[in-house]
């Protein structure tokens, strides 16, 4: 069986959607490659291969091979790729201001000193140095492009730019050829040169534009400090965080970032974990405490021991998430995938045939017309335009959900939300609070401390949030935990122990059933009371014998109130499952102002009601904290987890609210909503643009209005199209949640 590996890797020198095209071709024609994605906007390669077959080596050949150049440094991948986009775009900058010199002067030869003598020289040693300097990187991706068959938007601008170019030579040297036919001998140098300095301008201004897209997770780099002081038979080392290891011993001072995942060893403070938790009050933070990397130390100073270091902690793993998250593709996307490809050749194409039908009716007469009208439609023509309308309003969706705790896992599932109309949600730990506390207490027979040992013991093995809050409860008691000799977990109904050959048990009223432990009348009096208060109820037992009934109490979210009332304003039908019994679900839900709630539900059960409202033609979104809760989450159409939860449920999951606030689920839906709105705009004008575009370019408009598109005002137009297009998407960034 092959174990497959997922990287991303930065990838350098790609101009357009022809370019991520041609890179994502390669890559997937590869032996050993299970999937390969190129997102043009952030300049990576979202990579699925076996390592055994393929290396990345071999990978990083084969991409440069095609006329590109890939990163796979697993250190400072993100420095190197920013560090060299900073060359590039300082590069192209002093291009485009160079060509701009030469090009200005040109202008006004061709426009104001026309019958100047010697100005076809003067206008062809001006367009050398554009054509062969500044605009050289359009020829020679070309060329590289032809070797391998392919193509893409350097083909279009270098072949028009050249055809202008040699036309305009040849007419400067030979002009006879047209005076001796009865036509003018016509010179392009300035449209030639218009178009390379136009379209340099509009990559300049890409670039600039497409490095906002990203500042989300710059940001969040951000919060990664560079160094950190070690320990070391008692004096502090400033070490770089790559040399870090676990259980190494880390000095952190008032007003640092914290390097690493780890607890507190010596010393107390105050932590401001709200970048990672949303949580806007700082933590006091003690011996044996979790401290998270990129959160700031207040007051105090520590001493932590490492616990994950470099890509294993939370932040550098949500860092991960959102990068592979802003790689993937919309279904949409996919489509556009398509057209790109075969975008330049059907151009190309169309150029040869407007100059061929303008030939054919106008003759020799119509020559020049016919050239500037070929030349026009390679120009306006921007394949860029539709590469960039997906990707660009996804990284900036994706980047702004992350900068409000909002972790979107695929592009596929920020396309889905908008389309939800049923959301499922877990009670304990999602509307709730998640702290549940023990407050009140019945013993069936006579309470024995032996009784209080056996229960911690097996509580203290549960993962079930009800079971922190009766070890919490026995703990400040100072009850010591038995030593039992086995310990079962029953699904959605509690746990079973074995002490000293005897059977223990604490669950759900499910479990006491299947025990068949009676319940004394008084108990059953204080349980309905508990329940129409809407607190869990907590069993406990030896074989069929009840020993204890447990009353804990969970209190609903503030924020839960308001954003089940949010959802149901939105048009989205909210429904609550919980495995407590009818009276505590009943409670909670009114409470909630929820109608439809499912009590004592087991983990199939949840699954299955999820089915049932896809059977009905409902697209479900499933939100869950809890082991018990994955199922349903993996069998939802868009799965949500609240991030306070369990790894599993963050793990199945397509989004991860961070923070315990269930506001930010509507703010999810709202994202949804603006950016795949935003995604249909984008490619509704990059599509309008070259349905428009094109045809007036081929002189559609020239037999009833006399209108010929000039190369130059063409070039313009492409120019900024693409520009429009990445504008548009950052427009995202101010629109409110």
């Amino acid at each position: 069986m092959k174990k497959l590996e997922k990287k991303i890797y930065p990838v350098l020198n790609m101009h357009c959607a022809g370019c991520a095209n041609n890179v994502e071709r390669t890559v997937n024609a590869l032996p050993g490659v299970e999937k390969g994605a190129v997102n043009l906007a952030s300049n990576t390669l979202s990579i699925e291969f076996d390592r055994a077959v393929l290396s990345p080596e071999v990978l990083q050949s084969a991409v440069h091979k095609a006329g590109y150049e890939l990163i796979i440094e697993e250190e400072n991948a993100v420095e190197i790729q920013e560090k060299e986009q900073q060359k590039r775009y300082h590069t192209l900058k002093m291009k485009t201001l160079w060509a701009w010199v030469f090009v200005i002067p040109m202008l006004l030869l061709s426009m104001v000193f026309m019958h100047m003598q010697y100005v076809n020289e003067i206008m062809l040693i001006l367009a050398l140095p554009v054509i062969l300097i500044f605009g050289n990187s359009f020829y020679i991706n070309a060329w590289k492009q032809l070797k391998l068959g392919r193509s893409n938007m350097d083909t279009l601008v270098a072949l028009s730019t050249s055809i202008a170019f040699l036309f305009s030579v040849f007419n400067t040297f030979f002009p006879e050829f047209w005076i001796n036919r009865g036509l003018k001998p016509h010179v392009y140098y300035e449209a030639a040169t218009v178009i390379i300095a136009f379209v340099l301008l509009g990559k300049l201004l890409e670039e600039r534009a497409k490095g906002n897209t990203s500042s989300a997770i710059r940001k969040l780099m951000g919060l990664q400090p560079k160094t950190a002081r070690i320990l070391k038979d008692g004096k502090e080392e400033t070490v770089l965080i790559s040399l870090l290891k676990t259980n190494d011993l880390i000095s952190v001072h008032p007003g640092e970032q914290i390097p690493v995942d780890g607890t507190v060893d010596e010393g107390s403070s105050f932590v401001d974990e709200s970048m990672i938790t949303g949580e806007p009050i700082a933590a006091e933070k003690k011996s044996g405490d979790q401290v998270l990397a990129g959160t700031i130390n207040q007051k105090g100073a520590f001493v932590l021991k490492a616990a994950k270091v470099g890509k294993e902690t939370v932040l550098a793993n949500i860092i991960k998430m959102v990068q592979e998250a802003q790689g993937t593709k919309a279904p949409v996307q996919r489509i556009v995938d398509r057209i790109t490809g075969i975008f330049v050749p059907v151009v190309l194409s169309i150029s040869v045939l407007t100059f061929i039908i303008w030939m054919l009716f106008g003759g020799m007469d119509y020559f020049s017309h016919a050239l500037l009208s070929a030349v026009s439609v390679l120009v306006i023509a921007c394949p860029c335009a539709l590469g960039l309308a997906t990707p660009t309003a996804l990284m900036v969706g994706i980047g702004k959900g992350a900068s409000h705790h909002i972790l979107i896992k695929d592009a596929v599932a920020l396309e889905q939300m908008r389309k939800v109309n049923a959301v499922v949600v877990d009670k304990t730990g999602t509307l709730t609070e998640g702290h549940p506390t023990v407050s009140s207490w019945l013993w069936e027979r006579k309470e024995e401390k032996q009784d209080k040992e056996i229960l911690l013991a097996a509580e203290l093995k549960s993962e079930h949030p009800l079971a922190s809050a009766i070890v919490n409860e026995l703990q400040l008691r100072k009850v010591a935990p038995a030593s039992v000799s086995s310990f079962e977990s029953i699904t959605g109904k509690g746990i079973q122990i074995i002490y000293e050959e005897r059977v223990y048990w604490a669950g759900n009223d499910k479990l006491l059933t299947e025990f068949q432990a009676s319940v004394s009348s008084l108990s059953q009096e204080m349980i309905e009371k508990f329940q129409k208060e809407g607190k869990s109820i907590v069993y406990f037992g030896q074989e069929n014998t009840l020993l204890s009934v447990i009353a804990i109490s969970d209190k609903v979210k503030p924020t839960s109130i308001d954003a089940v009332r949010t959802l149901r304003d939105m048009g989205i039908k909210v429904y609550m499952l919980t495995g407590d019994g009818e009276a505590t679900a009943s409670a909670v839900a009114t409470e909630l102002g929820i109608s439809d709630y499912k009590a004592e539900t087991l983990p199939e059960d949840k699954e299955n009601f999820v089915k049932e409202l896809q059977a009905q033609g409902r697209v479900v979104a499933m939100v869950g904290d809890g082991i018990n809760d994955s199922q349903a989450l993996a069998r939802a159409d868009v799965s949500i987890a609240m991030g306070k939860g369990t790894d599993i449920a963050m793990d199945v999951a397509m989004i991860t609210l961070i923070t315990s606030d269930l506001l930010l689920l509507p703010k999810a839906f709202v994202l949804s909503r603006q950016t795949v709105r935003l995604i249909h705009q984008n490619l509704f004008w990059a599509f309008i643009y070259n349905l428009i575009g094109i045809p007036l370019a081929a002189g559609l408009l020239y037999p009833i209005y006399g209108l010929l598109l000039n190369p130059m005002l063409a070039s313009a137009a492409m120019a900024f199209s693409s520009v429009s297009v990445v504008l548009n998407s950052l427009s995202l960034n101010w629109k409110k949640l």
